[in-house]
């Protein structure tokens, strides 16, 4: 018998997802929405469906410029909501505008290097040796579980695949069920 599916036995099916698209030029072409089909945003798009397909509820959606200030607010928001998950995307390459990584790391408490290892692997088939400048990460803080992503739709459909079948498992370990 495989052990680790006993590991994910009685695992939490049922979440909920706050959605965070960092992008300065959607931003500014379409100002504060609350959905992704109310912009040109591919990869709102591709969470939102994916995470539904997958049983998790939609709690929030927030499009925010590439500003410190204003996704560190976006994600306070979202660790005192009724989110479990908080999934971003956009903001992790190299580029002066990509702060995503630096507004979101003094929140966690603890980080999960496996999916940023884990995601790289996987993304070597796609798009080679650049998968070096991607800064993609994972942890958690205040008992909710944080993905930064990169904002390709590719890249995102990719992460999913590999944390969407894990989700349960994720929450049952942080939230001690």
């Amino acid at each position: 018998m495989d052990t680790s599916l006993l590991h994910k036995e009685n695992a939490p099916v049922n979440y909920k997802c706050a959605i965070l698209t960092i992008s300065t030029s959607r931003y500014e072409k379409y100002g504060k929405i609350d959905r992704p089909e109310r912009c040109e945003d591919v990869s709102g798009k591709t969470i939102w469906g994916m995470v539904q397909v997958k049983g998790g509820k939609i709690s929030s959606y927030d499009l925010i410029p590439d500003d410190m200030e204003m996704i560190r607010d976006a994600l306070k928001s979202s660790l005192y909501s009724e989110a479990d998950v908080i999934i971003s995307s956009g903001g992790t390459g190299l580029s002066q505008s990509d702060v995503t990584i630096q507004a979101v790391t003094p929140f966690i408490e603890k980080e999960i290097p496996g999916f940023g290892e884990l995601f790289r692997l996987k993304s070597i088939e796609q798009i080679g040796n650049s998968v070096m400048l991607t800064r993609a990460l994972a942890g958690v803080a205040r008992s909710k579980v944080i993905f930064c992503l990169p904002g390709s739709p590719n890249a995102v459909k990719l992460a999913l695949e590999l944390i969407l079948p894990e989700m349960g498992h994720i929450l049952k370990h942080i939230k001690g069920n």
